[in-house]
């Protein structure tokens, strides 16, 4: 098993009382980061139930908390004594938020769950399981952890994250990084052996997400107009939302489009970063961008321009690494990204020394006291003074 990043705080919470609930998109790796921890419990007491398989919701679709303690009980869960219960996509399950804090409060139960939404989780489970649970988001891989189930050791890429260019780093994993922004990180798409099996994998996510994530958790019920709309917000990748211009393009009312974008983020399908905003009087937009979560479902649902594609790769990563804006005046001046309100980023195919400078003059105006080049191709030039976008990372 490839260990992901997030592991080792999964693994540090498994002692804890409260229940480790791992959440995020379909497909991401979630069923296998809880058999991670299943597997490191150190006694025979516990249990793994998939509420994908009908007879496991059945027993959790009981209509009393006795009927549930007695299949428990008969599936070789010792209640009398402390256990651990896993529990695989529960937002299969109405009434599952109900039943743990049941089990949670009565039985020395450590709970182990995942979900496929935080629209799901951080509304249904807010007031039932408050304060017994703390939530893990989990992503697509990022390229380190690519390279990681691409069979590289640490050693190989680690001490490389976010350095000025080195061309031989760049030489080595260019192929790895082209790959990386095709196809995105999705595992089952990583380890995939042919092009066409990496596109059918993601095309099946995306029908997945649409067909049974968000019909089972909203009551949109149009999978083609959700199906549009998905296409063409892969096409605006990288573009200020305008909900009117989408709304006239799309055929679907504003508020209804609200709706949709709302629910498109609480699932983890979009993310829409804000404008930069430390003086109200600047004259900044506030207008949000908006990215997909991965560049493989991205470039399934459109054709998106080589620049497209680079800068969503750059926007998911920073987003792993904490809070990110934009900067954008009405004349058109701006900044691909300022990261934790300190650090400038501007996003260049192939970086240049005017490139460097430009953002020099935004950053200094803006006292942003940071600044990243960040380009895909090296020109073969002596201009040094940018990151690669592979090293975009941890």
């Amino acid at each position: 098993m490839i260990k992901r990043q997030i592991y080792p705080k999964l693994l540090a919470h498994l002692t804890n009382r409260q229940a480790t609930v791992i959440t995020g998109m379909r497909r991401v790796g979630k069923t296998t980061a809880l058999h991670f921890l299943l597997d490191k419990v150190d006694h025979k007491n516990k249990l793994y139930l998939d509420f994908e398989k009908v007879e496991n919701r059945i027993l959790f679709d009981e209509n009393s908390y006795i009927a549930v303690e007695a299949g428990l009980r008969a599936l070789g869960l010792d209640l009398t004594k402390p256990a651990v219960l896993a529990l695989d996509e529960i937002q299969l399950v109405t009434h599952s938020p109900s039943i743990i804090k049941y089990l949670y409060d009565t039985y020395s139960i450590k709970f182990i769950l995942t979900g496929s939404s935080s629209y799901y989780l951080k509304n249904h489970f807010t007031e039932s399981l408050a304060g017994r649970k703390r939530i893990f988001e989990l992503y697509p891989l990022t390229f380190d952890e690519f390279l990681a189930f691409r069979g590289y050791t640490k050693t190989q890429y680690e001490s490389f994250s976010r350095q000025p260019f080195l061309e031989v780093f760049y030489r080595l994993f260019r192929p790895e990084y082209e790959t990386f922004l095709r196809f995105g990180g999705f595992p089952e798409v990583v380890l995939a052996e042919t092009e066409e099996d990496k596109i059918e994998f993601l095309k099946d996510i995306i029908n997945a997400y649409i067909e049974l994530d968000i019909k089972l958790l909203s009551d949109f019920q149009v999978s083609s107009d959700l199906y549009k709309l998905a296409q063409l917000l892969a096409s605006h990748t990288g573009s200020r939302i305008d909900v009117s211009k989408l709304s006239s393009i799309s055929g679907i009312s504003r508020v209804k489009l609200n709706e949709y974008l709302d629910l498109f983020e609480y699932t983890y399908f979009i993310h829409r970063i804000p404008a930069f905003t430390r003086n109200k009087d600047k004259e900044i937009s506030s207008s949000r961008k908006i990215y997909l979560a991965d560049n493989g479902i991205l470039q399934v649902l459109a054709q998106v321009s080589s620049g497209q594609a680079f800068e969503n790769a750059i926007a998911i990563q920073l987003l792993r690494m904490g809070e990110v804006t934009y900067f954008q005046k009405k004349t058109g001046q701006e900044v691909d990204f300022i990261l934790d309100k300190k650090v400038a980023i501007e996003v260049k195919e192939t970086a240049s020394l005017p490139d460097l400078k430009t953002l020099n003059y935004r950053a200094d105006d803006l006292v942003l006291p940071e600044r990243w080049l960040v380009g895909r191709h090296f020109s073969n030039s002596d201009f040094r003074d940018w990151y690669w976008g592979g090293t975009i990372y941890g």
